[in-house]
């Protein structure tokens, strides 16, 4: 049988590594860590390890953001190369 956690911090322990998580599942705790914060009903150990968790997700988020981005801009790079190509065939060279 499995116990629930008592505290923010041991649901946070239990919690998975964030370079395992998705964007939206990364994004989703985040949300939920700076709810938290922002209530300010934490003790200091459980906020700092909250502010920590916090940046983790934040970075994860970036990580696949930036990632995004990489792909979006491969994609329109080849969309451009390949018209550039098409035209010079229709022009004759």
């Amino acid at each position: 049988m499995t116990t629930l956690p008592t505290n923010r911090m041991e649901a946070m322990a239990a919690d998975l590594d964030p370079s395992t998580l998705s964007y939206e599942e990364a994004r989703d705790e985040l949300i939920r860590v700076v709810a938290a914060l922002e209530q300010g009903s934490s003790t200091l150990e459980e906020s700092l390890s909250l502010w920590e968790r916090g940046e983790a997700l934040a970075r994860r988020c970036e990580e696949w953001l930036i990632g995004a981005k990489a792909r979006l801009d491969a994609a329109r790079t080849a969309a451009a190369e390949s018209a550039s190509a098409g035209s010079a065939v229709a022009d004759g060279e």
